[in-house]
């Protein structure tokens, strides 16, 4: 018997719904619970120190920060233009498959998900 697509939507949906209801009465329990409070405050304090600290080190790193934001931005371009174009190639029918200094093999990958139009 083949399932249909709303069915197992309806399912995917109602199981995220109880999965939503577990993890909520899990962070109740947290949230009652005055050792895990006193945790989480802690946990906050050293937080805040860990930050400033990290703020004080990446004042004295600026030059090399900015060329990291840099090679991001380079970086996710790279990855879109060899999306794009694997995807023009697919279309085509022709095969890819990409080798790495190591001799790794990559093929492409695609998924298809859904999203909310409302």
């Amino acid at each position: 018997m083949a399932q249909e697509i709303p069915d197992i939507f309806k399912r995917v949906q109602e199981n995220k719904k109880e999965s939503r209801e577990l993890k909520k009465a899990y962070r109740d329990a947290l949230s009652v619970n005055g050792e895990y409070q006193d945790l989480v405050e802690e946990l906050e304090a050293l937080k805040l120190k860990k930050k400033k600290v990290e703020i004080s080190i990446k004042d004295s790193f600026k030059e090399e920060f900015d060329k990291l934001e840099g090679l991001k931005l380079h970086i996710a371009g790279d990855n879109q233009l060899i999306s794009d174009l694997a995807v023009k190639k697919l279309s085509e029918g022709e095969l890819i498959k990409l080798v790495d200094e190591n001799k790794v093999e990559y093929e492409p990958v695609f998924s298809v998900r859904f999203k909310k139009i409302s």
